[in-house]
């Protein structure tokens, strides 16, 4: 999923994003913080100064090297948080968790480290959870050398193939400056733990080059840590396998060959372009500015460092570069409803005919998802008037990369009331009317995964409810277009199939209803049929059903994603049960490092315990031409609620002062009684800024 240009675009330094003021966060949410881009800089010299580490720069050649990978927060035990938080104990101490890739020996290996205590670290240890086992290197995730040297053999293997590219699609891989080809790659890289062979599919590089693959996959070994020894084993053309380029080739000239002729891509608009083309029926305008978010009288929350405060919400956050969005602390007028709800894996199942089709079963987790974070558009990806959060990610680099404006907070007008009663009279009339405006902040953060957009979101409501949602958009994960391809999704362009996939994503949510010591019921109706008490002899009831459950049923796929199993699945808490995926389980998903089966089978028991509750959304994704260019999020959201069901007294939006009450003073209602408690009029609501953008992250 690398593009051959990657180093061309982030060679066009545009002007930085100027962050906005940050307040520094309160001690009991700065124990959850990110780590600064001081704290980054500060272990990766520590660790690059310890001699017995033998670390050397992560883009600087050899790959048989020792190399920093990962560096972000390992937070603090739940204990040590709840003794600080809770009881007045001392401050937890604040730590890195590290992953070094040991290269540069006779058994290469991954391992973790913690490492502190910060600001100023001076010790590190060795970090394996509980029943964990080691990290093989042939899980590691794929880095940007690794990608330069496969780029590399990619342009040696193509250069056989030189005519029949130009020929059939007039752009090449090999010697290319322009009319070039680029590739995308999938994973899991074989089929057996302690593999390393990827899949390669060609794709001109054109905007929105997703959707232009051209009919060629490419198989590479790439397990040896010498990539002198990597080797071609299979090709795939139009339908058909091949044993080496060569052979390709031959039968090329040969005139053997059955060929996919593209046509030359238009100059413009390319369908893969957002470039607007096309008129609405109505001729009603588009062409000026539509409905915006604003708020009249400044903003209603609160946002200091990593603590926001909305109503009567109260939490922490970060933004970790393994898996992304995380929350501790939630709270509701001060009482904790959850210790964490975390983002923990998003994956995607794919079928198709060709190899790059069929093989894909993609963990987003494994590719970065929490790392790449880029710019949010103010106006389109958050309203104007957000509040933008700028993060520091040391993934895969030699120092912190500033992701600017990675984070949102809004408050969003949801467009419906909150609650809201017309108390008619039957008479015309009516006695009163109440409504409470319905508003929900947004704390948002977006990852693009390669073709992939997934939109975070966690929505707080004024009547103690919290709602987590993710929107799926961005291009398709789309192969060449064969007949026999139809079984295995749609065609949506000429030579583009759009292959039939499964979104599954995983949350971890920690809950801590009035304390630690919790229960899980599951309420069930049955039909009683009695006789009807005033009417005897009378039956009450309903007709007889079965109940249904939905689901599919892979053995391949649920040992690589177990979480796929269950919609819902309670564990006690434990430490060393902190995630229930990895970086390492796209890429030796037969035996991951970490087993989420083994949270379920233990069959502990869940009755006044410290609960986890680990949740499963997702959907199926049939493709279709209405995802060209893109996906559009209405349709492709999924997530999930926590409401109180007993926990107050009464609804607690009723605190809000954004109610409105109306009386009828007379008969008619010529005069009416108009109680609120917020200023008549918002005024005026929209600054004349105009949009600006940036979109570069650089290492500082």
């Amino acid at each position: 999923m690398w593009p051959l240009a990657l180093a061309a675009a982030l060679a066009a330094l545009a002007t930085v994003a100027v962050p906005e003021p940050s307040v520094p966060p309160p001690p009991e949410a700065a124990i959850f913080a990110d780590l600064s881009a001081e704290e980054l800089r500060a272990v990766r010299a520590f660790l690059m100064g310890r001699p017995e580490l033998g670390l050397a720069p992560s883009h600087a050649e050899p790959l048989a090297k020792n190399s920093l990978f990962l560096v972000e927060l390992l937070p603090p035990k739940k204990r040590l948080a709840l003794g600080y938080l809770d009881q007045g104990g001392p401050v937890p101490r604040r730590q890195a968790r590290a992953v070094i890739f040991f290269g540069a020996q006779a058994e290469p290996n991954v391992t973790e480290f913690a490492v502190g205590p910060l600001p100023r670290p001076s010790t590190y240890r060795p970090l394996r959870l509980k029943g964990q086992r080691a990290v093989p290197y042939a899980a590691r995730p794929v880095t940007a050398l690794e990608y330069e040297l496969l780029h590399r053999k990619l342009a040696e293997a193509t250069a056989p193939l030189y005519r029949l590219l130009r020929d059939t699609t007039g752009f090449w891989y090999h010697n290319c400056s322009e009319r070039c080809l680029t590739f995308s790659d999938v994973a899991p890289r074989g089929l057996a733990s302690g593999e390393r062979r990827t899949w390669f599919m060609l794709q001109r590089f054109v905007e929105g080059y997703f959707l232009h693959p051209v009919g060629l996959e490419v198989l590479i070994e790439h397990g040896d840590a010498d990539p002198r020894r990597w080797a071609v084993q299979r090709l795939w053309y139009n339908g058909h396998y091949y044993a080496s380029p060569e052979e390709l080739a031959r039968r090329y000239e040969q005139g053997a060959l059955p060929v996919a002729r593209l046509p030359p891509p238009p100059a413009a608009p390319l369908f893969s372009s957002y470039v607007p083309r096309g008129r609405f029926a109505t001729g009603t305008p588009t062409d000026v500015h539509g409905a915006k978010v604003c708020e009249p009288q400044g903003r209603r929350y609160r946002l200091r460092g990593n603590r926001l405060e909305y109503g009567g919400w109260s939490l922490a956050f970060r933004l970790r570069s393994s898996a992304g969005l995380q929350l501790f602390d939630l709270r509701f007028n001060g009482e904790r409803v959850a210790y964490e709800l975390s983002v923990q894996e998003a994956a995607a199942f794919y079928g198709g005919h060709s190899p790059a089709g069929m093989q894909t079963k993609f963990l987003d987790a494994a590719w970065g998802m929490g790392s790449v974070t880029y710019e949010l558009a103010r106006g389109i990806d958050c309203p104007e008037v957000a509040t933008y959060v700028d993060v520091h990610h040391l993934y895969d680099a030699d120092g912190p990369v500033r992701f600017p404006r990675a984070l949102c907070v809004f408050e969003l007008p949801t467009g419906v009331p909150l609650r809201r009663h017309f108390d008619s009279d039957f008479h015309g009339g009516y006695q009163f009317y109440a409504g409470l405006e319905g508003q929900a902040l947004v704390l948002r953060t977006t990852s693009t995964v390669y073709n992939y957009d997934y939109i975070w979101d966690v929505l707080l409501y004024p009547n103690g409810v919290l709602e987590a949602k993710v929107h799926a958009t961005g291009f398709i994960h789309a192969t060449f277009y064969m007949p026999q391809g139809r079984r295995y999704g749609s065609r949506v362009h000429a030579h583009v199939l759009g292959n039939l996939h499964t979104h599954l994503v995983h949350y971890k949510v920690d809950l801590d209803i009035a304390g630690t010591r919790n229960s899980f019921e599951t309420v069930e109706l049955h039909l009683e049929n009695i006789s009807n008490p005033w009417s005897p002899g009378e039956r009450v009831g309903e007709g007889r059903g079965t109940r249904g459950r939905s689901g599919t049923r892979c053995s391949w796929a649920l040992t690589q994603c177990p979480f796929r199993r269950y919609h819902l699945a309670v564990t006690r808490h434990h430490e060393n049960e902190a995630t229930s995926s990895s970086i390492y389980s796209q890429n030796d998903p037969w035996e991951p490092v970490v087993d989420f089966e083994g949270f379920v089978r233990d069959d502990e028991s869940i009755e006044d315990q410290d609960l986890v509750a680990w949740v499963t959304v997702g959907f199926l994704h049939i493709p279709h031409a209405e995802d060209v260019p893109n996906t559009s999020t209405p349709g492709n959201a999924v997530g999930f609620f926590l409401r109180p069901f007993n926990f107050f007294d009464e609804d607690p939006s009723v605190a809000s002062r954004s109610a409105v009450i109306v009386r009828p003073l007379d008969a008619g209602a010529s005069r009416v009684q108009i109680q609120r408690w917020t200023p008549a009029s918002p005024g005026p609501c929209v600054s004349p800024a105009p949009f600006t953008y940036n979109g570069t992250y650089w290492q500082e």
